[in-house]
């Protein structure tokens, strides 16, 4: 079954495919990473909210323009935050839904191959990326949201030889995330030269120029030294940056693509092009040099601050990639004259997707509508602080919520819009990345650690070391002689006199 032509897109079938992924894995408001990139965007959009502990946020939002492209957004449109950053979700979808397919015309010949590629990969789409801590599209808008399918699109056009179209994905995506186009100029890079060993024509591409442009790009501020104090702590929280904290099976998740992907270069495998062998090729030696730089990094504690560099990362890309290639090799010889074969290799996939998507977010609905209020309990209570409360109120939180049964990790300030004392671990990660800010989180987290059964004297000693506070939201019954307006379903919203 030869393939439909390249330059067409089924469009009608990827937008079915985009509602299906919706389904599929959820979208959540500012859950996990959502609690760095939401405020930012909030905040340009209303420069009264947040009038306090911006850098735990703005310090990302500075090096992106992910977080302008939402209020402006917001702005143009009249469309209120939660609308808006949902809108772009379901976009952000269909652009990874539809530059998997472009990639996956660019290596298969077949139709049979090609939709089992897509299908698999869209079955899998929020399944994690090995052990780098990410996945390899998040249920809930990022920068991560929009560099993503930026890549894959990338690609697809580099294998087609439309290197206009690579430069311009390859600027949009270093505007949108600087650290994830490092990435994707090391694996173009990697292809442009083997392409270049193996036949003596130059053709001008933008690559090296590319390569070049990526060091500037680098962070900057580096030292041979350990890492110590308040830093240490929120470094090695991040256990995932150092592979000598990785288990057999975390080794196994990354060793175990790269071999099959040399079986996919030297298989000569059906009704595949020259960019499905390009690119597996490619990809192994981009693989073992991530996982010799994160060994390098591993070695020495004088190397700690090059941990933050993450050069597993790569992985990410990896995955989507490999998935792509499995699911169509697995299409082209499962499926000739067989296809009942795509439903029963995507169906399975997508029903246990679904139930990790549950299983993750328990206590909220598969897709988080913006409303006034929400079944689950403590996002509920964030939106009665979003609207009851002043916009320039500053909250104390106990800095281990994120753990706290029926949380589903929604970030307080990302969904309350209200400024709060630094939390343990989403803006641990940030000072993992911005050592200026270890001490100044490690400070605030210790301050509210364990809040949920402060007393009225605990408050005012809180208070006293930061008088900016004017309220609290409370995992629990509401403290004695507190002014408590909310109190349902476990949870206490008081002022701090």
């Amino acid at each position: 079954m030869k393939g439909s032509p390249i330059g067409r897109l089924p469009v009608l079938r990827l937008s079915a495919l985009t509602v299906a992924a919706l389904f599929v894995h959820g979208y959540h408001l500012g859950v996990e990473d959502g609690e760095i990139y939401v405020p930012a965007a909030r905040k340009l959009l209303d420069p009264k909210l947040y009038p306090f502990a911006t850098e735990f946020f703005l310090s990302h939002a500075h090096m992106s323009l992910f977080s302008p492209i939402l209020a402006a957004t917001a702005k143009l449109t009249h469309l209120s935050m939660d609308w808006t950053i949902l809108c772009w979700y379901g976009l952000t979808l269909f652009a990874m839904v539809t530059s998997c397919w472009m990639l996956a015309v660019a290596c298969f010949q077949s139709d049979r191959a090609r939709w089992c590629s897509l299908l698999v990969i869209t079955a899998v789409l929020t399944m994690p990326a090995t052990n780098t801590g990410l996945l390899l599209m998040d249920p809930y808008l990022t920068a991560r949201s929009l560099s993503t399918p930026l890549t894959i699109f990338a690609l697809a056009s580099f294998l087609a030889r439309k290197y206009l179209r690579v430069a311009v994905a390859m600027v949009a995506t270093a505007v949108v995330h600087p650290q994830m186009v490092v990435y994707l100029l090391f694996l173009t890079g990697v292809i442009w030269a083997v392409e270049r060993f193996k036949t003596p024509v130059r053709e001008q591409t933008p690559v090296m120029a590319s390569l070049a442009a990526c060091i500037g790009v680098l962070p900057t501020g580096f030292r041979l030294t350990p890492a110590e104090g308040a830093y240490r702590e929120a470094l090695y929280s991040r256990d995932y940056y150092f592979l000598s904290n990785w288990s057999w099976y975390h080794w196994l998740g990354m060793l175990a693509p790269l071999a099959i992907l040399a079986w996919f270069w030297r298989g000569k495998l059906r009704a595949t092009k020259p960019g499905f062998e390009q690119l597996s090729f490619a990809l192994i030696p981009f693989g073992l040099l991530s996982i010799v730089a994160a060994l390098i990094f591993s070695s020495s504690h004088n190397l700690d601050m090059f941990a933050r560099l993450q050069p597993l990362r790569s992985f990410h890309l990896i995955t989507i990639v490999f998935i792509l290639l499995l699911g169509g090799v697995l299409g082209e010889y499962a499926a000739k004259r067989r296809p009942w074969v795509l439903a029963a290799i995507s169906v399975p996939l997508a029903l246990g997707m679904f139930y990790v998507a549950r299983s993750t977010y328990p206590n909220s609905p598969q897709v988080e509508w913006p409303s006034e209020s929400s079944s689950n309990p403590w996002v509920n209570t964030l939106l009665w602080v979003r609207r009851n409360t002043p916009e320039k109120a500053v909250f104390a939180v106990d800095s281990r919520y994120f753990n706290d049964d029926g949380t589903d990790v929604h970030g307080f300030r990302a969904v309350s819009g209200r400024s709060a004392l630094a939390d343990y671990y989403k803006d641990g990660g940030v000072a993992a990345t911005f050592p200026a800010l270890a001490p100044e989180w490690k400070q605030m987290s210790n301050a509210t650690y364990g809040l949920n059964h402060f007393t009225v004297a605990d408050f005012h000693h809180l208070q006293q070391e930061y008088p900016e506070i004017t309220w609290t939201v409370v995992h629990a019954a509401a403290p004695a002689g507190m002014v408590c307006p909310y109190q349902i379903r476990g949870y206490a919203v008081c002022q701090i006199p």
